[in-house]
């Protein structure tokens, strides 16, 4: 007891101070700072719950719905009760009608004993029966009219609350869609995020690619080996061996000699030139 006096007192305190400092908008503030304090909250809410949260509004939805199937069953079974008592009502009016327009005419005929059956009553009896007759059709009649004016009216009910149920099963279908849908784009979500946020360590395969370059390297150095060896190496040895001509030298002379020649006479055209 004495806990609860001191939060009664503390809030009043509180509210106290509000009051002083912020005057007539201490209210406003207080609606203020609980809307924000909400927001932040809902904010903190991770989307993995919210979408949880929303899958079982959904399934609350399915007991609203059987109950609803019940009601309307239950409607369908008294309009089809009612519909059958009204045409069986109505059947029978239209035997009542016919006694009532036959008595009626025996009436008008002018007869003092009537016949029924083998019995005879007078004109009295008749008009006395007739009358009672038509009493009770006329309150027959408007109940019949009464009843009638209830049928239409529970099935302008049951065909609304067939269509309200029409659009809840439907609306459900579409919240279940939407949920997937949810579903599928938070997973989308976060495999991104995985993605971006994953550091790949690339160090080995760097050095995997160096390996297969120095392969690379190696054996081409080793082709080009095996080439240079097959070029000077195992091959059939069908050139002749060639015999230096006996005048070679006079050839060697002859061949350099007409370029010592052609440069002797370009020197001596050159000093004449320069002398004149």
């Amino acid at each position: 007891m004495f806990g609860v006096k001191k939060i009664l007192v503390g809030t009043a305190a509180v509210a106290g101070v509000g009051a002083f400092v912020f005057g007539r908008d201490v209210c406003s503030y207080v609606r203020t700072g609980a809307n924000t304090v909400r927001e932040s909250i809902k904010r903190e809410v991770p989307v993995e719950f919210q979408i949880e949260r929303a899958k079982e509004m959904v399934k609350q939805l399915t007991p609203e719905i059987h109950r609803s199937l019940h009601a309307i069953a239950t409607e369908e079974v008294n309009v089809e009760q009612l519909q059958k008592s009204i045409a069986k009502r109505s059947a029978d009016m239209d035997g009542q009608q016919e006694a009532i327009l036959s008595l009626s005419g025996d009436l008008k005929s002018g007869s003092t004993r009537l016949t029924y059956s083998g019995r005879n009553y007078s004109v009295k009896e008749v008009q006395k029966d007739l009358a009672e007759r038509f009493n009770r059709f006329k309150v027959a009649e408007d109940t019949l009219d009464r009843e009638r004016d209830v049928l239409q009216a529970k099935e302008k009910s049951l065909t609304a609350n067939r269509q309200k149920l029409e659009g809840m099963l439907s609306a459900r279908k579409d919240l279940e869609v939407e949920i997937e849908r949810l579903q599928a784009r938070l997973q989308s979500v976060q495999a991104a995020e995985t993605m971006s946020n994953l550091q790949f360590d690339d160090s080995a395969l760097n050095r995997a690619k160096s390996l297969v370059a120095e392969i690379n390297k190696e054996l081409d150095v080793r082709e080009r080996i095996l080439d240079a060896e097959g070029n000077f190496t195992g091959l059939i040895p069908v050139e002749t061996k060639s015999v230096a001509p006996q005048d070679i030298a006079e050839q060697v002379q002859k061949y350099f000699g007409k370029d010592q020649d052609a440069a002797k006479a370009a020197a001596t055209v050159a000093s004449h030139e320069s002398e004149d």
